[in-house]
C-alpha cells in the first residue's frame, strides 16, 4: 500500500488555516500540539497561528544542524506532545521532521518555501561536525504549502525547486542504466511517480508569478518525495546530478543551492548520455526560469567543475550513475566539461 499524508493541501493563507487541520481527529485527537518556527519569520507565524493554536507550544528554530533537532526533540520528549509542526522552509522542516522521529511522534509540515523536494521526502538534511548529512525519517503525516508566503520569498529559492524537480529526470536515467548493467533491483511506480513529478514542469512556458505553476510546483515537489518513500531509497530522485551537487558543497562549499546545483547537474548528465533532445530541453527549461546552466553561472571555472566531476562517484559509494558507467580519466572530464561550457555558455 502506497504511504502517503492524510493531507496535502496547496493554497494561500494555510498558515492561518492550521487550526481547522489539526482538529482532524486523525491528525490530533485530544493531546498537546507542538509548533515549530525559524527564527527569520517566526514572530510573524506565531501571530497568525495564535488566534485558532492559542494553546499550542511554539519552538524556534535556530539553525539547520542535527544539534538544534536534538535539542528540540528533548523539548518534545519531556512533554506529552501528540503532534509537532514544523512551519518555515527546508531547514525548518528538515529539524522538525528529525526532532520528530527522536521524540517518536508525528510531524506535521507546512511549507512556506518550495526550494526542493525535502517537504515530503523521508530524509533530513541536516548540518554536523563533519558538514552535511542525510537522515532517515518516517515522512510527514500531512503536508500544507502556503501560497502567501511563497510568493514572499526569495525567487532564486522558489525557482530552484524547478532545478531539484527536472534532475529527476536525469536520475531515473541512472537507476534505469544501473539496472540494465548491475541487476540493480528498480521501482516502477517510484519511477512512474518521479517522471511524472518532472514532466508536469519540464515543458511549462508560466513561472513562479503565477499560482497555477507554483500549485505544481508544490505538486511535483511532494509527489517526488513520495517516490522515495515508494523506493525506499533517494534512487528516483538523485542520480549522478546529485553526485554533483554534493561535490560542489564538499570542495566549494556556499557556492550554490541545492535546486541549481541539481539542475546544472542533470544538465551536465544529458550531455554526457549524448541525448540532445533531452540536454535542449533540460537546459530551455534552466533558462526560462533564470536558473544557472553552465559552471561560470556559479562562479566556477571549468577547471573547478572538472574537479567536481571527478570527486562526484567518491559521494555516493555504491550508487551506478552515468558518471559511474564511464569511468572517465581526469584529462577526458576537462574536455567533456569544456564541451559543455562551448555549447551552452551563451
Amino acid at each position: 500500500m502506497l504511504p502517503a499524508p492524510l493531507t496535502m493541501d496547496v493554497r494561500r493563507g494555510a498558515v492561518a488555516q492550521l487550526g481547522a487541520l489539526l482538529a482532524d481527529s486523525r491528525v490530533a485527537t485530544s493531546g498537546r500540539i507542538a509548533v515549530a518556527v525559524g527564527m527569520g519569520q517566526g514572530d510573524h507565524i506565531e501571530s497568525l497561528i495564535a488566534p485558532t493554536l492559542g494553546d499550542a507550544e511554539v519552538f524556534r528554530v535556530a539553525d539547520g544542524s542535527v544539534d538544534a533537532a536534538v535539542s528540540l526533540g528533548a523539548d518534545l520528549r519531556k512533554a506529552a506532545y501528540e503532534v509537532v509542526v514544523g512551519v518555515g522552509g527546508g531547514k525548518t522542516i528538515d529539524v522538525t521532521k528529525y526532532a520528530a522521529s527522536l521524540a517518536g511522534i508525528p510531524m506535521v509540515a507546512v511549507a512556506t518555501n518550495l526550494s526542493h523536494d525535502g517537504i515530503c521526502s523521508p530524509t533530513a538534511s541536516l548540518v554536523y561536525e563533519g558538514g552535511k548529512g542525510s537522515f532517515g525519517v518516517p515522512m510527514p503525516l500531512a503536508i500544507l504549502v502556503d501560497l502567501d508566503f511563497v510568493h514572499n520569498a526569495p525567487e532564486s529559492l522558489v525557482r530552484a525547486g524547478v532545478g531539484d524537480v527536472v534532475s529527476n529526470l536525469s536520475a531515473i536515467e541512472d537507476w534505469q542504466l544501473g539496472n540494465v548493467e548491475r541487476g540493480e533491483p528498480i521501482d516502477g511506480l517510484a519511477c512512474s511517480m518521479s517522471r511524472t513529478a518532472a514532466e508536469a514542469l519540464v515543458g511549462r512556458t508560466d513561472s513562479i508569478e503565477s499560482d497555477a505553476f507554483l500549485t505544481v510546483l508544490a505538486e511535483s515537489l511532494i509527489l517526488s518525495g513520495m517516490s522515495m518513500v515508494v523506493a525506499g531509497s533517494s534512487r528516483p530522485a538523485s542520480g549522478g546530478d546529485h553526485e554533483i551537487l554534493h561535490a560542489v558543497d564538499q570542495l566549494f562549499p556556499g557556492t550554490s543551492n541545492h535546486g541549481e546545483l541539481a539542475g546544472i547537474g542533470a544538465a551536465f548528465c544529458f550531455f554526457l548520455r549524448q541525448d540532445d533532445a533531452r540536454v535542449k530541453q533540460v537546459v530551455d527549461c534552466l533558462r526560462r526560469h533564470e536558473l544557472p546552466v553552465v559552471p561560470g553561472d556559479i562562479g566556477l571555472s571549468a577547471e573547478q567543475f572538472a574537479e567536481v566531476v571527478a570527486l562526484a562517484p567518491a559521494t555516493r559509494p555504491g550508487r551506478y550513475t552515468i558518471l559511474e558507467h564511464l569511468r572517465m580519466q581526469d584529462s577526458e572530464i576537462r574536455d567533456r566539461v569544456g564541451d559543455y561550457v562551448r555549447a551552452f555558455g551563451s
